[in-house]
C-alpha cells in the first residue's frame, strides 16, 4: 500500500493510488464532516453557478457529501478529495437541472398558465451597481467552458483540480481563464 498524503488544507490521510483500505464508518464520517465544513459553501455556490435554485442546492450539496461518504467508506481512491467533491458536484447539478427542465416542459403541457422567469430585472442589476452589471454581463456572454473554469477557479480549485472536474486538459484551462479574465478586464476598464 502507498504512503498517505496529507491534505495540507485539512492534515487528513488522504491516501494515493487507486484504492486504499476501506474506512471504518467512524473514520468515514470524520472525513466528510472536515470536508463538508470546510467545502459546503463553495460547493453550494458552483451549484447555484451551474443554475440549481438556492433551496435545490441544498439538496444538491447533501447527495455530494453523502456520496463521499460512501466513497471514503469503501476505500476509493482519495488522491485529491476536494476536485472528486466539485466533478460530483458538477455531475450532480446538471442532472438536477436537466430533469427540472423535463418537470417544467410537463408542468407547462399541463397548465397552460405562463411560467415567469425569476431572473433579476434591468432595475435590480442597476440597483447593484452599474459595474457589477457590466461584469456580469460580461460572465453571462462567456462560453461555457470558460465560465466553469472561472467559478470553479472563484472557488478556489487549482487549474489540474479544474482540470479533472471538466475532464479537458491543462492547456485548455489555462486558456479558459486567460480568454475569461482579458474580457473582464476590457470590460472594467470602460
Amino acid at each position: 500500500m502507498a504512503p498517505a498524503v496529507h491534505d495540507h488544507a485539512l492534515d487528513l490521510p488522504l491516501g494515493v493510488g487507486e484504492s486504499v483500505a476501506p474506512a471504518t464508518l467512524d473514520e468515514a464520517r470524520q472525513t466528510v464532516l472536515l470536508l463538508f465544513d470546510a467545502h459546503r459553501g463553495g460547493v453550494h455556490r458552483y451549484v447555484r453557478a451551474l443554475g440549481v435554485t438556492d433551496r435545490d442546492g441544498d439538496d444538491v450539496v447533501q447527495e455530494v457529501f453523502l456520496a463521499l461518504f460512501d466513497h471514503v467508506a469503501r476505500g476509493k481512491d482519495r488522491s485529491n478529495l476536494r476536485a472528486w467533491i466539485f466533478k460530483v458536484a458538477h455531475n450532480l447539478a446538471l442532472r438536477h437541472r436537466a430533469r427540472e427542465a423535463r418537470r417544467r416542459r410537463l408542468r407547462s403541457l399541463l397548465d397552460p398558465r405562463p411560467v415567469f422567469d425569476s431572473t433579476p430585472t434591468p432595475e435590480d442589476c442597476y440597483l447593484s451597481g452599474q459595474r457589477q452589471a457590466r461584469l456580469l454581463a460580461v460572465v453571462d456572454a462567456l462560453p461555457v467552458r470558460d465560465r466553469h473554469c472561472l467559478q470553479l477557479r472563484a472557488e478556489g480549485l487549482r487549474y489540474r483540480e479544474i482540470s479533472r472536474v471538466l475532464g479537458i486538459s491543462l492547456g485548455s484551462v489555462a486558456n479558459s481563464l486567460a480568454r475569461a479574465l482579458a474580457r473582464l478586464r476590457r470590460a472594467d476598464e470602460r
